[in-house]
């Protein structure tokens, strides 16, 4: 009776677990269906494939060649610098010194020295004109009294002989310390061949033609390096806030077909077209303000516990945009904007429902990241003839270089960006007007040739 018993539960539970599996496996299979069905929906909307796949595709290798190229001219100019030493001392250790640097050629370390003598006070003019002749940007002075203070420091190893070294802030590149780090270095490797801690050095930096003492280029460096993060995330997420709201604004007003019955309104459909433009604008600085309001609470708190020694006023060092340089910065943004929103409804005219809107939207996303992430961290300047002409023609780009050329003085980069970009956006203007102006606002739809089939059979305006 037992046997019976046991022979019956295992062919209940074999009967359970054989029902349990084929159920779960015709789930599995028809989700496994399903998902493949779905996947190929999905891949062949080159909608979705251009926005999300291939797009991202191309925006960070481009970044990560411009931040290589930056990369490696920052190893070049380490390697091979060219540097002014002013040798007021005229003596032994000086001369010795000199020898040291001279050096180091052979030890593959490309130096160029040039050597002048006797030129006291090494003033702002002075250095100026120094700077101008052999075309450099670093100065080490070395002092009167160095030779006799190295020779006391054997005695007495509380006296150190001191050189000071002036570098010139011409930009707010990530690598605009470099020539400081190299003097540091420089320094060291004296110090291990003669005696621990026989130099040190004074270092100030040359702003906008004045020589700021006491004031090192690496720390300049790094708070504005710092400091012009904010921007550039705040225009990145101004000019991408604003196209969203601009294409979904036209788009879910063609999905719904309420488009039709504004143009029909006894309103000049311009003023239709600018008050899209405007209340995008509106809607998304509101938010650029609650994202930076959230940011620079998050940046004060880093920068909470620096140290007072490393916190420099830059307002004090002219370092800060004047009333002025604020001004073209608006102007420089607000153009770029105008442009930007423009090409978005122009864009958002083809789609026939929000995603659709999105995605082609998407593919204005390279043009604005690629310039705001890059510039970010580069000096346009530093950049070679051909790549400074691909980032000055891209117009979202001259927010930012407006943002770091009004902190350096330069009003001309800014104006002249400024002119080319309201070009630009006058032309967006009018082809935009000319767009809304018509029929084609209400009938325009985007076809991929021989990726997208025709789904529909009405009459429709293809481009």
């Amino acid at each position: 009776m037992k046997g019976f018993l046991k022979s019956l539960k295992k062919s209940l539970d074999a009967r359970i677990w054989k029902r349990f599996s084929r159920g779960w496996l015709s789930l599995l299979e028809g989700f496994g269906n399903f998902l493949l069905k779905e996947l190929k929906v999905l891949a062949r909307d080159p909608k979705i494939l251009l926005g999300m796949i291939i797009v991202p595709l191309v925006i960070f290798p481009v970044m990560g060649a411009v931040m290589g190229y930056a990369v490696q001219t920052a190893k070049e100019q380490a390697v091979k610098a060219t540097l002014i030493v002013v040798d007021n001392d005229r003596g032994n250790w000086s001369r010795s010194f000199i020898n040291f640097l001279n050096s180091l050629s052979a030890v593959g370390f490309n130096l160029t020295v040039y050597v002048e003598n006797n030129i006291e006070p090494l003033n702002s003019e002075k250095a100026l004109q120094l700077l101008s002749k052999y075309n450099t940007t670093q100065i080490l002075e070395i002092p009167k009294g160095f030779s006799e203070n190295v020779t006391a420091h054997f005695s007495n190893p509380q006296i150190r002989a001191y050189l000071r070294f002036y570098g010139v802030l011409r930009g707010t590149s990530v690598f605009e310390s470099v020539g400081s780090s190299v003097v540091d270095a420089l320094i060291n490797q004296f110090n291990r061949a003669v005696a621990p801690d026989v130099l040190y050095s004074e270092k100030a930096t040359v702003i906008k033609g004045e020589i700021k003492r006491g004031v090192d280029p690496t720390v300049v460096s790094s708070l504005l390096n710092s400091q012009s993060i904010a921007l550039p995330v705040t225009i990145l997420i101004l000019l991408m806030s604003a196209v969203q709201v601009a294409a979904t604004s036209v788009a879910m007003e063609k999905e719904e077909k309420t488009l039709e019955t504004l143009l029909t309104l006894p309103l000049d459909r311009l003023a239709i077209l600018w008050g899209k433009l405007f209340s995008s604008i509106i809607v998304a600085a509101v938010g650029a303000v609650a994202f930076m309001a959230g940011y620079s609470y998050m940046l004060s708190s880093i920068t909470a516990g620096i140290p007072e020694s490393l916190n420099l006023d830059l307002a004090a060092l002219g370092l800060v945009p004047s009333t002025f340089g604020y001004l073209l910065l608006g102007l420089s943004l607000f153009a770029t904007l105008l442009s930007a929103l423009a090409l978005a409804v122009i864009l958002s005219a083809f789609a026939e429902d929000v995603r659709s809107a999105q995605s082609f939207v998407s593919y204005i996303y390279p043009f604005v990241f690629i310039p705001s992430l890059a510039l970010m961290y580069l000096d346009i300047n530093a950049l070679p003839f051909a790549l400074r002409l691909v980032f000055y023609a891209i117009p979202f780009s001259h927010p930012v270089i407006a943002s770091k050329a009004v902190i350096m003085g330069d009003y001309w980069t800014a104006s002249l960006g400024i002119v080319y970009v309201f070009a630009f956006t006058i032309i967006v203007m009018y082809v935009a007007s000319r767009f809304f102006a018509t029929e084609k606002i209400l009938t325009a739809k985007m076809k991929f040739k021989g990726l997208l089939k025709k789904r529909e059979t009405t009459p429709s305006e293809e481009f």
